[in-house]
């Protein structure tokens, strides 16, 4: 009974992160996905590859509750995305790189409902991780090394709080 309990919410949850891969409708080479599967990327790219995802989830929150209603934890979760940005708009300046416009606005859909808004949640900080393990894997300079790791840190929190909300719908 335990184990079909399981699997019922594994594949649940699987659902639910389709639904939200709809949602979430970043154009390929933008964000996090654009980045995915990218080898030798320079520094610039990197960094536009990170804040245009830091960029885009911001804007997917704000979407979210702006008609869904603020809630946690997307009202906290975008307060972080709002140092995440700060902190990426540093690195920018500091080495002396162009900042790229944010056009996220352009790039998000209104999931269907709160469960989707929480599975599109979960998605993105799971992309948002994997782009970062994979730019950690290449050499960087310590300050950039040291913020990606930071913000691969605070998006394992925020996919904890998502993937928390979401398990209250199966």
């Amino acid at each position: 009974m335990k184990t079909l309990r399981m699997k019922i919410m594994i594949l649940s949850l699987a659902l639910s992160l389709l639904v939200a891969a709809g949602a979430f409708a970043a154009d390929a080479d933008f964000g996090a996905r654009g980045a995915a599967g990218q080898d030798n990327l320079t520094l610039e790219q990197m960094l536009t590859y990170a804040i245009q995802d830091e960029y885009l989830a911001r804007a997917e929150y704000e979407l979210i509750m702006s008609h869904y209603g603020e809630m946690r934890p997307f009202s906290n979760i975008i307060r972080s995305e709002e140092q995440h940005i700060a902190w990426l708009v540093d690195i920018f300046d500091e080495y002396g790189l162009d900042l790229p416009a944010d056009t996220a606005g352009e790039h998000v859909a209104l999931p269907a409902d709160l469960k989707a808004a929480f599975a599109t949640g979960v998605q993105a900080e799971i992309d948002n991780i994997a782009m970062y393990e994979s730019f950690l894997e290449e050499e960087l300079p310590g300050d950039v090394a040291d913020l990606f790791e930071e913000l691969k840190s605070a998006s394992e929190n925020h996919l904890r709080a998502f993937q928390n909300n979401l398990s209250k719908y199966n």
